[in-house]
């Protein structure tokens, strides 16, 4: 599946499908649709953090000299964003598996396993 970017679980409409393909209840729904949207505002600050490491490194390298502490600057940030994604999407899915019911948690599992839905 091509995923767009910016597309959470790889998917253009990923509440409306998830609430599809998992039967979810409207309090279900509710939950998914705050989780999913807190990593949506989680990847769209990565990609603040990700043009801003590429100006350092442009930075870097634009001078009479190369600038190592600028360039170190930008690696920094993309290994911090790296980090906050991993810890965002961490707590994300333990809330969904949370929310879940056994059979739910099963039919998610089998869409991600099969790259119905990328992470």
């Amino acid at each position: 599946m091509h995923r767009e970017r910016g597309e959470l679980f790889g998917v253009r409409r990923p509440l409306r499908f998830l609430a599809h393909k998992l039967e979810l209840d409207e309090q279900q729904i509710a939950q998914l649709a705050r989780i999913l949207d807190e990593l949506k505002i989680e990847r769209a600050q990565i990609e603040v953090d990700d043009r801003r490491s590429l100006a350092e490194f442009a930075d870097a390298l634009g001078g009479e000299t190369f600038d190592a502490a600028k360039a170190t600057s930008g690696g920094e940030r993309r290994v911090a964003s790296a980090v906050r994604l991993r810890e965002t999407l961490i707590r994300s899915l333990q809330q969904i598996h949370t929310m879940l019911r056994p059979d739910q948690r099963g039919r998610l599992a089998y869409l991600i396993r099969t790259g119905v839905l990328a992470l």
